[in-house]
C-alpha cells in the first residue's frame, strides 16, 4: 500500500481510512450488484438502498426532526448562496440579514444582493475577520425574510460556539466546514447547507437540511433546477444525483456512528486535537501568532502566522519531510492553516504539534 501522508488540506479533505478501504473494495463490484459503485444507475435498487441509508444515518447523527427534508444536491455552497436568495428573497418586500465573519460569508452576500436587499447585521472585516460577534452586537431586523451566518470560516479559522438568536426569524447556516463535527440543535434552524468535502464525504454533493414550512414561501418563477420544492418532490433525483459522493456519505456517517460512537464523542476528539495546536501557539512566546481571537477559534481550521515571516518556506518544506502536507494559509491571512477535520487522526495532529515545537527550538 502507498504510504499516506497527513493531509491538512481545507478541502477536498482527508477521509477516514476505513471509508477509503471499503470504497476501494466496491470500486470494481458492489456486493450483489456485479458492477462498480461508479456504474450503478441512480434508479437501481442498490442506489435506492444507499440513498436511504445515507439519509437515515444523517437523521440519526444530527437528530433531524421529521418535519425537515434532507436533500443531496450539487453545485457546492456557491450554488446555495444563490438558491437561498432565489427561493426565499426574490420578489419579497423583506430584506435578509447576513452576519459577515469571513470570506465565505462575503461570497454569500454577493449572490443574495442580486435577488433583494441585504442588511449586514455585523461585519468583522475591519479587523480581517479575527472573531465572531457576541449576541448583543448583532443588528438584526425582526421583520427579515431570514438571517444567514457561516458557522465556521475555513480561511480565517473562526467558528461560532453557538448559533445566533434571531427571535423567530428563519435562521440559515452555511455549515460546510463543521457539519458533523459536533451535535447541533437542528430545530433552531430553518435551513442548513454544507458542501460535503470537509467532514461528510468527497466533493460533488451538497447537503441541504430544510424545514418543510419554508417551501410555502418560495417564489413561483424559478427554474426547476433551482427550486427546492422540485428537489423535495423528486427526493433529490430530479436530475442524475452524484451517486458515488452520496455512497461515500453513507460510509462516513456509518464510521461516525460505529467507529467513533456519535457526534458527542467526535466533538471531544476534535476539541482535544485543536487544543494540542492552540497550546503550542499560546506557549510559543510570540514565535507563532494565532489569527483568531481565543474565544472565536475554530476546532476545524487552526490558523497562525510566524513572527518572522521569512521562515515560512522553510517551515513548509521541512513539514513535508515529516509527511505534513497542505499547511500553507490562504493569501488573505497568510501564514499557516491546519485543517483538522473529523478524519484527521490524532497521530497527525500530534506529529504537527511535535514538529512545531522542534521548529521553534531550532529557529526561534
Amino acid at each position: 500500500m502507498t504510504e499516506r501522508v497527513y493531509n491538512f488540506s481545507p478541502g477536498p479533505a482527508v477521509l477516514p481510512l476505513p471509508v477509503l478501504e471499503e470504497a476501494q473494495r466496491d470500486l470494481v463490484a458492489l456486493p450483489d450488484a456485479g458492477m462498480s459503485i461508479l456504474e450503478i444507475s441512480h434508479r437501481s435498487p442498490w442506489f435506492k438502498e444507499i440513498h436511504e441509508q445515507a439519509e437515515a444515518n444523517l437523521r440519526d447523527l444530527l437528530k433531524i426532526p421529521e418535519q425537515y427534508k434532507v436533500l443531496f444536491l450539487q453545485g457546492g455552497a456557491n450554488l446555495q448562496f444563490s438558491m437561498i436568495a432565489m427561493n426565499l428573497l426574490r420578489g419579497s418586500k423583506q430584506s435578509a440579514d447576513y452576519i459577515l465573519t469571513g470570506s465565505w460569508g462575503k461570497k454569500a452576500i454577493k449572490e443574495a444582493e442580486r435577488e433583494g436587499t441585504v442588511n449586514i447585521a455585523w461585519s468583522g472585516e475591519s479587523d480581517n475577520f479575527k472573531r465572531v460577534p457576541k449576541q448583543d452586537q448583532l443588528q438584526l431586523n425582526p421583520d427579515a425574510a431570514y438571517a444567514h451566518f457561516t458557522s465556521n470560516e475555513t480561511i480565517q479559522g473562526v467558528e461560532f460556539q453557538t448559533e445566533p438568536d434571531t427571535s423567530g426569524v428563519p435562521l440559515i447556516c452555511d455549515a460546510s466546514s463543521d457539519i458533523l463535527s459536533r451535535p447541533i440543535p437542528i430545530d433552531n434552524y430553518s435551513l442548513i447547507y454544507a458542501g460535503a468535502q470537509k467532514n461528510a464525504g468527497p466533493s460533488g454533493v451538497t447537503l441541504v437540511i430544510l424545514r418543510e414550512d419554508l417551501l410555502e414561501r418560495i417564489s413561483v418563477d424559478l427554474h426547476s433546477m433551482l427550486d427546492y420544492r422540485v428537489h423535495c418532490d423528486k427526493n433529490s433525483t430530479f436530475n442524475t444525483p452524484p451517486v458515488f459522493p452520496i455512497y461515500t456519505i453513507s460510509l462516513v456517517t456509518k464510521w461516525l456512528m460505529e467507529d467513533i460512537g456519535g457526534l458527542e464523542k467526535m466533538e471531544a476528539v476534535n476539541r482535544a486535537k485543536a487544543q494540542l495546536l492552540y497550546d503550542v501557539i499560546d506557549e510559543s512566546e510570540g514565535f507563532y501568532i494565532g489569527h483568531a481571537d481565543p474565544d472565536s477559534r475554530s476546532l476545524m481550521n487552526v490558523t497562525w502566522v510566524l513572527k518572522d515571516d521569512s521562515l515560512l518556506p522553510t517551515f513548509i518544506e521541512e513539514a513535508k519531510q515529516q509527511n505534513l502536507y497542505e499547511l500553507k494559509g490562504h493569501r488573505s491571512v497568510g501564514g499557516f492553516r491546519a485543517s483538522i477535520y473529523n478524519a484527521m487522526p490524532m497521530e497527525g495532529v500530534q506529529c504537527l504539534r511535535d514538529f512545531m515545537v522542534e521548529f521553534q527550538k531550532r529557529c526561534g
